[in-house]
């Protein structure tokens, strides 16, 4: 039941790096918070099943450290290869 914990810490978590990050018009709101609550749901379900308990503190660093890394390093790449295509797009249109 505590990975409710985990899931809402997930979010929260993907709340503040879609606003915190740049080039938040490129990508979607719900992208960075999705992602994030999937990775720590997923890394605290194997941590469990591979032993650790639910009191354990690098359970929890774990479920809140890593996926916020691989979320701010996947939004990042996302949102620059966006804006790369969108002036690509721009330049091939002619646009302003």
């Amino acid at each position: 039941m505590l990975i409710v914990l985990a899931l809402v810490a997930g979010i929260a978590i993907g709340m503040a790096l879609h606003f915190s990050l740049p080039l938040r018009s490129t990508r979607g709101a719900a992208l960075a918070p999705t992602l994030d609550a999937a990775i720590a749901a997923a890394l605290y379900t194997s941590l469990t099943w591979l032993g650790l308990a639910e009191s354990n503190p690098w359970l929890w660093l774990a479920a809140t450290v890593i996926p916020a890394v691989v979320t701010g390093l996947v939004i990042a790449a996302v949102s620059r290869a966006r804006a790369d295509h969108d002036e690509r797009e721009r330049i091939r249109l002619k646009v302003g």
